[in-house]
């Protein structure tokens, strides 16, 4: 493991897709470990004692945990290719803030609208919907939420890509329709290679969902 660079990470999860682009943005070779976060593995718990989640970064033998910390560390480490943070300390504080904001602020929404039913779904839709709108603000006329380039911010959010169709079958609404920015920049993101392959496919991840949602008793 001296050398190796090694990903513990659950083919559904929005976090790990993440990880997986910047990897390949920065054109990182590693290990992919397919980790079950349901079933707490040795190696997991070895390398994410506090928080036994994945993604796990490995680098060197040493875990890195957390995506958007893992986004940081991989641009700091192979610093001489593409740069995913811009180098201004305030176009870099906007950055984190967003991202942060798309961590605190999705991912309750996000789940319940899909794994959850009656009024807790109604109100998580409601929130969700703030929260896209809020982004799509954001992103303006940019092509990307860092300006012409793609970078953090968009590797933040497309983690969440996915997960998206499920989103819009359970909580019955369209980005598309409502959110015509935010489907214009998705339709960027997705010409590049390193988002295509990093991606879950929507379908299955709807099937996954799905079994998700009578553990969930939400059937």
């Amino acid at each position: 493991m001296a050398d190796e660079v090694i990903l513990l990470d659950y083919w559904p999860s929005m976090f790990g897709m993440r990880t997986k682009i910047a990897l390949a943005e920065k054109g990182v070779a590693y290990e992919y470990i397919e980790t079950d976060p349901w079933v707490k593995t040795p190696l997991l718990l070895e390398m994410n004692p506090i928080h036994k989640k994945i993604p796990v970064l490995i680098h060197k033998g040493k875990p890195i945990c957390e995506s958007l910390i893992q986004l940081e560390y991989i641009d700091e480490v192979w610093s001489d290719t593409y740069p995913m943070l811009p180098s201004d300390p305030y176009q870099k504080a906007q950055a984190r803030f967003w991202a942060d904001f798309i961590d605190k602020k999705l991912y309750d929404p996000a789940w319940k609208v899909w794994g959850t039913k009656g009024e807790e779904q109604v109100a998580a839709k409601k929130e969700l919907l703030e929260h896209f709108k809020t982004l799509e603000n954001e992103l303006g006329d940019k092509a990307y939420y860092g300006g012409e380039v793609f970078g953090f911010v968009d590797m933040a959010f497309m983690g969440y890509y996915s997960w998206f169709k499920a989103m819009e079958k359970f909580g019955e609404f369209s980005i598309e329709t409502e959110f015509p920015k935010l489907t214009q920049w998705t339709k960027r993101c997705l010409e590049r290679e390193s988002v295509v392959k990093a991606l879950a496919d929507s379908d299955k991840i709807i099937e996954y969902a799905c079994v998700l949602r009578k553990k969930f008793g939400a059937e």
